[in-house]
């Protein structure tokens, strides 16, 4: 079998930062009410006309260069999104003409949270099979389109933000196992009911505000826990490993709480988690990718470290990597 690896990372956030104070003047809440609930002290805004492929295509020219590839050599592009640029074509063909990626053939992934981790293991499977040699994934929201900045309840935990990797084969190391989930039996719990094919855009899917992001945050906490727990602990035993020999934890930064949680529940002793959820709040997609990027860009994560990608989004999917740096 061949080894597949990350050969480049990058990533991009927008300059505009939204903290809680702004926010405190905008809802019906304060710092300390979100940074307890949430762990959140501030967000990236997309600017004005900045969409989803204009965020990854910066993340993916990071990508690129630490790989040190032209876009041309790319065989594939997968953007893992549920704020495309429009509903088609996929945001992965803007992608594609924004780098010049011409051999490239190009696609969405719609996994919510767990769109970086299932684009991944999409992206390994080709290669493996010899579709193709090199693949570029990327994460990329602009999420504070779709957040209703109405409900106090979901417009303090979302922002805006881009993570790219590429992966090829490497000679050591590289993905080692993986596991991915879902359960269809609740997507009402967290979804946007509005301008799909079951609510066509009209005037009463605008007036009712269902253009923005709906959840139901008490039902998800239990069930993201839990999922997301269950989803490492199989990615592990496929690995033939245990907590133990995991140094690093990157998992899907949603809520401080569920990240404590689930760290908690699988009694991990030597494993460290990275958070950066303070800084930039919930990206979907992009959270994970960024988390990762960052954790190898501040050398935090070494050669040889064995890395743990969890992640659990709406759906219900979620889904776990073992890899070694």
């Amino acid at each position: 079998m061949k080894r597949i690896g990350i050969l480049g990372l990058g990533k991009y956030l927008p300059e505009k930062v939204l903290t809680n104070a702004e926010l405190e003047k905008m809802v019906d809440t304060s710092d300390e009410w979100i940074l307890t609930r949430t762990g959140i002290k501030e967000r990236r805004i997309a600017g004005q006309g900045q969409a989803a492929s204009d965020l990854a295509t910066k993340a993916a020219r990071q990508a690129l260069k630490e790989a040190g590839l032209k876009p041309t050599e790319v065989d594939m592009i997968i953007v893992a999104t549920i704020t495309g640029d429009m509903q088609f074509p996929a945001t992965a063909c803007f992608v594609q003409a924004n780098l010049g990626a011409k051999n490239a053939f190009c696609f969405d992934i719609s996994a919510a949270c767990a769109g970086f981790i299932y684009g991944l293991v999409t992206a390994q499977q080709f290669i493996t099979q010899g579709e193709c040699n090199y693949a570029l994934v990327i994460g990329s929201e602009v999420l504070s389109t779709v957040t209703d900045w109405q409900d106090r309840s979901t417009c303090v935990l979302f922002g805006d933000g881009a993570g790219a990797v590429v992966l090829g084969e490497v000679k050591s190391g590289g993905i080692l196992s993986s596991y991915l989930g879902c359960d269809g039996t609740k997507t009402g719990l967290l979804n946007l009911p509005g301008g799909g094919s079951r609510n066509p855009t009209s005037q009463k899917t605008v007036e009712q505000r269902m253009h923005y992001i709906k959840m139901q945050g008490n039902e998800l906490f239990k069930i993201a826990v839990m999922s997301m727990a269950e989803a490492a602990q199989i990615a592990l035993k496929r690995a033939g490993l245990k907590c133990a020999d995991v140094q690093w934890i990157i998992p899907h930064q949603a809520n401080l709480r569920i990240i404590d949680a689930v760290a908690k529940r699988l009694g991990f002793v030597n494993a460290k988690v990275y958070v950066n959820i303070e800084r930039y709040g919930n990206m979907s997609s992009a959270s994970t990718a960024i988390a990762l990027v960052e954790a190898v860009q501040e050398g935090l994560v070494k050669k040889g470290d064995i890395v743990l990608l969890d992640a659990f989004g709406a759906g219900l999917v979620w889904g776990a990597v073992i890899m070694e740096w």
